[in-house]
């Protein structure tokens, strides 16, 4: 029996350097599977058509503002569908986590107040569970793009960083590897800013009202309808450092989109913006969880 005992503090001992956060994370893992599913199920609970909604809604949000933007007010932007999609998907993933966070500890009072486990898990699984409704409808955009390829291979006319004249189109290139790096980014900064959210909305909780206002005018602020260079001019710098989404949306619009070549600087302070906003939250929340249990 020493000799167990040796070997489980050598263990602790290898992995002293962790964060006691980070331990318990990975040694909680299976609980956080089982809520990532959990949140899964109660959201195409009772659909008849279950995750195909993960397709259907931003494919309807695309066509309501194609309609709008295409058909009564005349926008010139070219293969304007695939431009409102590259934005809408990124954006549904920050919009439905950020409403899923900022209730996660509150709507979990009663598992919070019988068990311990690392409170972190809870916003960090609706970040997991809408990540994967993001990556389910990832292939609408693939189909849209090889719907352009195939009919529509040429943009025409100025738009979204593309030159005068016509360009050839075709999003399929070494660019798609960085979608990692943006999926992974996109996770780290809703990570940071659910924590902060969730912990906020413990001790006021007028948070979710807040947000969900927030969320309309994010909406407008971040280039999904239109094109931030074009728009913002000499502001354009200042959104992005600002508003840490119009970055993130404006990658996956160059990649998806653009088929242009990715800048690996940009990506690269976007994904340090992020781990800012991270490690802002984590602390934030760490700070406040301690007293979580009183206040629910």
């Amino acid at each position: 029996m020493a000799s167990i005992g040796n070997v489980e503090q050598a263990k602790v001992g290898r992995w002293r350097w962790v964060p006691h956060q980070l331990r318990d994370a990975v040694k909680y893992r299976d609980l956080l599977r089982n809520l990532v599913v959990r949140d899964l199920k109660v959201r195409y609970r009772g659909s008849v058509l279950g995750f195909i909604w993960s397709l259907l809604n931003p494919l309807l949000m695309m066509l309501i503002f194609w309609f709008v933007f295409s058909k009564l007010l005349g926008t010139k932007i070219p293969h304007f569908p695939l431009f409102l999609l590259a934005a809408l998907l990124p954006w549904t993933w920050c919009a439905t986590t950020v409403s899923g966070c900022v209730g996660s500890i509150v709507g979990n009072g009663n598992l919070i107040n019988k068990v311990y486990f690392p409170r972190e898990l809870l916003p960090f699984a609706t970040v997991i569970s809408n990540g994967i409704n993001f990556l389910l409808s990832l292939p609408t955009a693939a189909a849209l793009i090889i719907y352009y390829l195939i009919y529509y291979p040429q943009h025409y006319g100025e738009g979204v960083g593309l030159p005068g004249g016509v360009v050839l189109f075709n999003p399929f290139n070494w660019n798609l590897l960085w979608i990692p790096v943006l999926v992974l980014t996109q996770v780290i900064f809703l990570t940071g800013l659910g924590l902060f959210l969730a912990a906020l909305n413990v001790y006021f909780r007028d948070t979710s009202m807040i947000v969900e206002v927030g969320l309309q005018a994010w909406f407008f602020l971040t280039p999904i309808l239109f094109d931030l260079t074009t728009v913002a001019g000499w502001a354009t710098q200042y959104i992005y450092w600002l508003n840490p989404m119009a970055s993130i949306i404006s990658s996956w619009r160059i990649i998806l989109y653009n088929g242009a070549h990715a800048d690996p600087g940009f990506i690269l302070r976007t994904l340090i913006t992020a781990m800012i906003v991270f490690v802002v939250g984590y602390v934030f929340f760490s700070r406040l969880s301690r007293s979580f249990g009183e206040e629910i």
